[in-house]
């Protein structure tokens, strides 16, 4: 449990790193804190003696407290040899490998991970940005929260950033934090996936994606220029999107239209991660569809559980533990100061049951009526 003064602590130091408090600014007095936070004059005290000995605060006698030129400060030699890890997930489908994969070589050059876990929420990364810098991390590796959005918490990352400490993303990126990053090639793995479809003779093809994060965005785009690239079909082609908060009760609606409805209802869906495929094809079960026959479905990362799906999921393989052990490599070579170069990873289709080829059945068909 959280102490007191280490809230108030963890609260000033959070509005310090996100620019709410600039260098120079005065604090609110100590009364005005033991009201703001309902404590007494000796939490507060306490609070303010651990940020001044931080560097982030400065007391003059009779005037006040003061933000300090904190960025300025003195590095000091960091002895914890940890690794901060924020993830916009954590506890399941493809980030357990992400994880793995990292530990196995950080762990052999004696580093540890401290991990947090976002759910997508800019006010969740905040914090957790503000609980990790506290720990006088080594480095930063982090999956950006909503990264399709704005970055709500630039401030911070240029801050983090200031105090020298090593910092690289993983699959996605925000547009306005310049530092390394690992990725897939999401345009490609969305156009591979909607070509693989349109290869097997399907025509009307329902991309699902997931739109606050580049990801999602991303794979739209790969499915918007296969569809381009086949201009006889360009106008069969629909979309959905969703954000992270929406419930999957309104993707199952407006799929239920379109799935039932008499004419031009789709053969194939391509779903933004597997998660979702998994989803859907239980959903497409439960209203009497067949996979493959009614519906072809094709998702993306090659979760573990997907090859064991009835029947088995057709997907595009995410590099997971590759990606995390390249992740893990790049960040001790930033801490030991070597140069390090981004790496965007080329989409892999990994075929399995889930897809119909329509060719093969209309061939079928008229050998039966011969």
């Amino acid at each position: 449990m959280v102490k007191k003064y280490e809230r108030i602590k963890i609260d000033i130091s959070e509005k310090i790193l996100s620019g709410t408090y600039q260098v120079s600014d005065k604090l609110p007095t100590e009364s005005e804190l033991m009201e703001m936070y309902e404590v007494s004059r000796f939490t507060v005290r306490r609070a303010i003696d651990e940020l001044e000995k931080d560097n982030y605060v400065y007391r003059i006698q009779g005037a006040g407290i003061f933000v300090n030129d904190w960025k300025s400060k003195p590095k000091q030699q960091i002895q914890n040899k940890t690794i901060g890890l924020i993830s916009t997930h954590i506890t399941d489908y493809i980030f357990p490998n992400i994880i793995s994969g990292i530990d196995n070589y950080i762990s052999a050059y004696g580093y540890s991970i401290l991990i947090a876990d976002t759910q997508n929420n800019p006010e969740k990364e905040r914090k957790s940005l503000t609980n990790l810098t506290a720990n006088q991390l080594s480095g930063f590796i982090i999956e950006p929260t909503k990264s399709a959005r704005n970055n709500l918490n630039k401030n911070m990352y240029d801050n983090i950033k200031a105090m020298g400490i090593p910092m690289l993303s993983i699959n996605a990126t925000y547009d306005d934090l310049n530092i390394p990053y690992l990725v897939m090639d999401d345009v490609k793995t969305g156009e591979m996936a909607t070509n693989y479809l349109i290869s097997k003779g399907h025509q009307q093809i329902v991309g699902i994606f997931k739109v606050d994060d580049k990801q999602g965005v991303d794979r739209m785009n790969g499915f918007i220029k296969a569809y381009q690239d086949h201009p006889e079909i360009s106008n069969m082609g629909d979309m959905m999107m969703y954000q992270t908060e929406e419930k999957i009760d309104n993707i199952f609606k407006k799929l239920h239209t379109m799935l039932t409805r008499s004419k031009y209802a789709p053969t194939a869906i391509v779903c933004y991660h597997d998660q979702l495929a998994i989803q859907i094809m239980n959903f497409a079960k439960e209203i009497g569809l067949k996979i493959p026959e009614d519906i072809s479905i094709i998702g993306v990362d090659d979760y573990p559980f997907s090859k064991y799906t009835n029947p088995s999921l057709t997907t595009i393989r995410h590099p997971q533990e590759k990606m995390g052990f390249d992740a893990g490599k790049m960040i001790i070579d930033m801490i030991n100061k070597q140069e390090v170069r981004s790496k965007v990873y080329e989409p892999e289709l990994i075929e399995r049951d889930s897809v119909l080829e329509l060719e093969k059945v209309n061939d079928s068909l008229q050998e039966k009526k011969g």
